[in-house]
């Protein structure tokens, strides 16, 4: 009758129900009827198990493996199923299916193929693959054939940027020329207190040949110059 059929599996998963597909295809021009048997009608649900393949078409059928407790070991099994096919009426359908269609005795001519149950195992996890170095982990070292060290890209670069953010941030025209004024007033400041320093020198040796003492005002007005030299130098 060529009459063909193809099976897809899928893995075996614990406490899961399991179907897998079986296509059957009719290549001939005749309607064909087919009928699915299992050695364990409890442990597995045929969808259809009966049915009418008209000509030149397919049909799908689903098993459905109840959900098991325990893997089988080894993954042997001895279940097996049984599909029977045989020539239908013309334009028959799945209502006129019976046993009696089957019946070899009954001088029917009745072709048989026989499928084993196979446990196909579930893919298995993968194996983790570094693809470089995560956040927080330590920079993998290499030796040459030199003997020399070598560091990985990855840690060089992150020296590059600890070096960039330890350089100052304030690189502006701006900064720069405020650090410039404030150097230049310092220079000015310490220049005219060497110079008021001199002056009292002189002041106080005249004034202890002359009176014996420096006037009071004018040490009070030393006495500013210092405190104004020494906050713009704080602040320099």
């Amino acid at each position: 009758l060529n009459f063909q059929f193809l099976v897809c599996c899928s893995p075996v998963e614990l406490k899961k129900q399991i179907s897998s597909s079986l296509q059957l295809s009719n290549k001939t021009d005749s309607y064909v009827a087919f009928k699915v048997k299992t050695t364990n009608p409890k442990k597995y649900c045929v969808r259809p198990n009966t049915g009418i393949v008209p000509p030149r078409s397919a049909c799908d059928v689903i098993v459905t493996m109840q959900a098991q407790r325990e893997m089988p070991l080894e993954l042997q099994c001895k279940d097996k199923f049984l599909l029977q096919s045989v020539v239908a009426s013309p334009g028959a359908t799945a209502k006129d299916v019976s046993a009696e269609m089957f019946n070899k005795e009954a001088g029917h001519l009745v072709e048989e193929s026989k499928l084993r149950v196979v446990y196909v195992a579930p893919p298995g996890p993968p194996s983790p693959v570094h693809e470089g170095s995560e956040e927080g982990e330590e920079p993998r070292v290499s030796l040459s054939d030199s003997g020399s060290v070598q560091m990985p890209e990855q840690s060089m670069v992150s020296r590059t940027e600890f070096a960039q953010r330890l350089e100052p941030r304030d690189n502006s025209s701006e900064g720069n020329a405020r650090i410039s004024k404030l150097t230049n007033e310092k220079d000015s400041l310490t220049k005219e207190n060497r110079q008021l320093m001199r002056e009292l020198e002189l002041l106080r040796q005249q004034t202890s040949r002359n009176r014996g003492g420096i006037p009071v005002t004018y040490v009070i007005l030393v006495a500013l110059v210092g405190l104004i030299l020494g906050y713009v130098l704080k602040r320099a």
